[in-house]
């Protein structure tokens, strides 16, 4: 009789993947926006900066004190994630919790809100993993309340879209990008582009970033002047797809090198302080810029319009790359797409001159396809870039090319798996 109450009392899976969908775009959401206030407060604290799309890098802080900043920080940061990986489980990834394994909350809490910390102190590496891993961990805690509750009729398939769906979401609220969110999952995650798959994951991603947008707003995250795109870019995008395309995935497999040969043992007590010491000091006398998750290098590329900065631009795009790469070497957890803009910004910014185009525009198309080909996700990255700096449709075309340019010409360093 039980048996059979229970039976009754399950919902289609249709119904549950509806209200899963819009609850946990609601709790996603609200752990975006707080993320989000968590990253201003630690900037605050410790380099006395607020952090806004026309005042992106701590420039205005005294130089000791940038430094200081990073290097506290990054002993803090070694301390908690020594600590986090030997005396717990330590941190479960995306891809694993996707395998079905479970996502321990107060390690995965403590490993996110690491990430935001070392991030607003001033380390070189991306933020976005930290929303995305929230997300995640939201879903994985979500599918076992449905289990345990005897409501739930979901497929493995089903919770695996729940939980893609949800890093996406995080990403999304995080950067008021639900077209993005919804790739990441859909493109990068699950592999698996379907009416169904687009339907869930987009629209979690769209009330994350309903949700993320009470507290960001709906600015963009590049502040970019009016420009217009023309066919006459084309030529300028047949030579950059390419090396941009060469270059991400050089820089992808320096970074799948850093994540495979990540130190988790006591060596991060000192391995970490040491990178913080290399990145404070570039950022208290060479380029404030190379601070945080590439946001300001990236916009200083994109806002030059003369030539002076260019041999600045190159140093630091250079030093973003490796500082980046050893940043999560030795220990620190972090992503790489925001990086890989501010890399591409620089390489497009530095090749404009050579064709006669504004830096602006070779810097966003630097940026979307070395972006492309360092994360293997063209329609994700093509995405990306427009929604983060809204721009019009008349970008459609140079930067789809560029896309497609960069993704196959990557091919050439990354084999696709057979």
């Amino acid at each position: 009789m039980l048996n059979q109450n229970s039976a009754t009392r399950r919902m289609p899976e249709s119904l549950v993947l509806a209200i899963s969908t819009i609850v946990l775009g609601v709790l996603v959401g609200c752990s975006s926006v707080v993320l989000s206030l968590l990253l201003s407060l630690v900037e605050h604290v410790f380099l006395n900066f607020k952090e806004t799309m026309l005042n992106p890098a701590p420039v205005a802080t005294l130089p000791w004190h940038r430094f200081g900043s990073v290097v506290i920080g990054g002993i803090i940061a070694a301390i908690v994630w020594y600590l986090l990986r030997s005396k717990t489980q330590g941190p479960v990834s995306i891809n694993a919790a996707l395998k079905g394994k479970n996502m321990p909350v107060l390690p995965m809490v403590i490993h996110v809100i690491t990430q935001i910390f070392y991030v607003g102190v001033g380390g070189s590496v991306g933020r976005e993993l930290a929303p995305r891993e929230a997300g995640a961990l939201i879903a994985n805690k979500w599918n076992q309340i449905l289990a345990k509750t005897g409501l739930d009729t979901l497929s493995t398939e089903s919770q695996q879209l729940l939980i893609a769906s949800a890093a996406g979401a995080g990403f999304a609220g995080v950067y008021i990008a639900p077209i993005t969110g919804m790739l990441f999952a859909v493109e990068i995650l699950l592999k698996k582009v379907s009416m169904r798959t687009v339907i869930v994951s987009l629209s979690m991603s769209t009330i994350a970033m309903l949700i993320g947008s009470l507290e960001k707003g709906f600015q963009p995250y590049y502040f970019i002047t009016d420009t217009k795109f023309s066919v006459a870019l084309l030529p300028f995008v047949l030579i950059i797809g390419p090396l941009a395309g060469i270059l991400g995935a050089l820089f992808r497999q320096a970074c799948q090198w850093a994540e495979k040969n990540q130190t988790h043992t006591k060596h991060v007590l000192w391995q970490l302080p040491v990178v913080s010491v290399v990145t404070g000091l570039i950022a208290a006398f060479i380029l404030p810029q190379i601070m945080g998750n590439g946001r300001a290098l990236a916009q200083l590329s994109i806002s030059n319009t003369g030539t002076k900065l260019l041999y600045l631009l190159a140093i630091g795009a250079v030093l973003k790359a490796v500082v980046t790469v050893f940043t999560i070497r030795a220990g620190a957890a972090g992503g790489t797409l925001t990086p890989s803009i501010a890399i591409g910004a620089v390489f497009g910014a530095l090749a404009s001159p050579l064709f006669g185009i504004e830096p602006q525009q070779g810097a966003l198309l630097g940026a979307v396809s070395l972006l492309a080909a360092s994360q293997q996700a063209p329609l994700m990255a093509l995405f990306m870039i427009i929604e983060v700096t809204h721009l019009g449709s008349d970008a459609y075309l140079p930067m789809g090319l560029g896309v497609c340019l960069a993704a196959a010409f990557s091919r050439l360093i990354i084999k696709p798996k057979s």
